[in-house]
């Protein structure tokens, strides 16, 4: 049975297959959730097992009420157990005890659109691929938009799997501007090595008049996708206008938008305006979903300061630059563990001998000290004589009329008896007429 608004101006006809719609009373309103207006959640998965965990954990902490959104999957060229495991997690989301937890309408969508690009980041981001990349996705946006959409819808909000990061409230915080197209911005945190992070999504931009004489050089079916070298557009990006102290409720006009999270009113799509698997106007999918509903008049608007998080995917150039840092981390740990062993291996040495080398210590600084003290009574000695020393057996003694060695020489004999006695006292009267005549001599001239 239809979840339609039933008309009331139709009640004379009252067959059960038939069912009417007031359109105009789901055009979509910045306070959608008051006026339990509904939104179709839609995300396309290829090979998405990886990120199906973290995208569920997001739809849980959703604070738009569950019951006004229906969610739409659609997967498409899948290897992996992507559609096992979303029927597993649907199933525990759906039977959940709280009663606000389960959501409402949910659609599973499976197609196949040949799409050969690998999943790894060098293929699904290399340029050679993008065109024929972006068209296959823009095939299957529209499938699962138009198999699901419904005339209760006021309100799409396409959502990638794999955002990382954010805000819980962002059905209210896009659906409040009351815009007709409306995304956040969108980046990507980035290991410490590689700057911390960096803008992702370069699909949201405005026109610049350099891309449009670049799209009047091209050929009819040429994409220009933006972010390469090879199609230097200049245009300003969202991305690169992000101020993390920024208002994050101020609005930029743009032109294309990026298809991470975008929120439209269901009126945009209705009146015609879709994702262009061809070239139009130069670019393909989303972009091209933007320059359309310019065309048509729709409001497209972008929030540089409310920003919103990718998963970080490393290339093969980050995974071989991991590899080498490993190697790196590697060595430099077992250095760091050599250096410790050793530092303890001494440690211990100095430990052992650490009473040895105190006691060592105290006994050079005793000997140190005496000698220092030894030194300083030499030097008193010496200043204080102020002469010389003299040997004792350089002394000398006068005896009589002669002078000897006060102290006899090895081998000779000091005098002994009368003869010593005599010798050693002096001739009183001739040592004193001496002395006379030496003291006064002018006395014997006068004589």
């Amino acid at each position: 049975m239809s979840l339609g608004l039933f008309s009331t101006t139709h009640d004379d006809l009252s067959l059960e297959t038939v069912r009417y719609y007031d359109l105009s009373d789901v055009q979509g309103t910045a306070m959608g959730w008051h006026r339990e207006e509904r939104v179709l959640m839609c995300t396309p998965l290829r090979d998405a097992q990886a990120h199906l965990p973290m995208f569920f954990s997001h739809l849980r902490n959703l604070t738009y009420p569950h019951h006004l959104i229906d969610l739409a999957f659609l997967v498409s060229d899948s290897k992996d157990n992507t559609l096992s495991l979303l029927s597993s997690l649907l199933t525990d989301l759906q039977n959940d005890e709280d009663p606000k937890m389960p959501f409402g309408e949910i659609s599973v969508i499976e197609k196949d659109f040949g799409q050969q690009v690998n999943q790894d980041v060098e293929s699904r981001h290399g340029f050679a691929a993008q065109a024929s990349r972006r068209k296959l996705m823009a095939q299957a946006r529209n499938w699962l938009l138009s198999a699901t959409l419904r005339p209760t819808h006021s309100w799409v909000y396409w959502r990638d799997a794999d955002v990382e990061t954010a805000p819980f409230t962002i059905l209210e915080d896009l659906m409040r501007h009351n815009k007709d197209v409306i995304v956040p911005n969108v980046w990507r945190p980035l290991p410490d090595w590689l700057g911390g992070e960096q803008p992702y999504d370069l699909n949201s931009w405005q026109e610049s008049e350099t891309a449009l004489a670049l799209a009047d050089s091209l050929d009819e079916d040429a994409v220009i996708v933006e972010g390469y070298a090879e199609y230097a557009t200049w245009r300003p990006h969202l991305a690169y206008l992000r101020d993390p102290y920024g208002d994050p409720d101020m609005e930029l006009e743009i032109d294309g938008v990026g298809g991470v999270s975008i929120l439209a009113k269901a009126k945009v799509f209705r009146s015609g305006v879709h994702f262009p698997a061809f070239s139009f106007e130069k670019h393909a999918e989303t972009e091209a979903f933007g320059k359309m509903a310019k065309r048509m008049q729709y409001s497209v608007v972008g929030l540089p300061h409310y920003t919103i998080w990718h998963l970080y995917e490393p290339s093969v150039d980050d995974l071989r630059h991991m590899e080498e840092m490993e190697q790196e981390k590697k060595q430099r740990e077992a250095k760091e563990k050599e250096e410790k062993a050793e530092a303890e291996r001494q440690q211990k040495l100095k430990d052992r001998f650490k009473d040895s080398t105190e006691e060592w210590e105290k006994d050079g600084a005793e000997v140190k000290k005496k000698m220092d003290k030894t030194e300083q009574t030499q030097q008193a000695d010496k200043v204080g004589k102020g002469q010389p020393k003299v040997a004792a057996e350089d002394l000398e003694v006068e005896t009589g009329n002669e002078r000897r060695p006060a102290i006899p020489a090895k081998g000779e004999k000091e005098p002994t008896g009368a003869a010593s006695a005599k010798d050693s006292k002096p001739n009183t009267q001739k040592e004193k007429t001496r002395q006379d005549s030496s003291s006064n001599p002018n006395e014997k001239l006068q004589q």
